[in-house]
């Protein structure tokens, strides 16, 4: 596949100065803000469907009246969490050779 350029970007001395004391060992400055560009589209992306599932939610609930509480809504994701806090420790417990 062929690949693209990202536009060069102007920032002032001390930006490119705060960039470059960050990067790790053999990672060059164009690497640096490849990789923020692709983190910063995905969690873009994450929000924008985040919200897309917020708007269908509030539209189902507007269409059918029918409507969670806070409390309810809370309830159901603490045992969520729950579980999958119980599936981890189940699996670290397990090793790593049984995972």
């Amino acid at each position: 596949m062929k690949t693209a350029q990202l536009p060069p970007v102007r920032v002032e001395p001390a930006v490119r100065e705060e960039i470059e004391s960050v990067l790790q060992e053999g990672e060059s400055l164009s690497q640096f803000v490849e990789t923020a560009a692709v983190q910063a589209a995905r969690r873009r992306r994450a929000q924008q469907e985040f919200l897309a599932r917020g708007r269908t939610s509030i539209a189902r609930a507007m269409a059918t009246g029918e409507f969670q509480t806070l409390h309810g809504a809370l309830d159901e994701m603490r045992a969520r969490l729950e579980q999958r806090m119980g599936d981890a420790r189940r699996a670290h417990a397990r090793g790593p050779s049984e995972r």
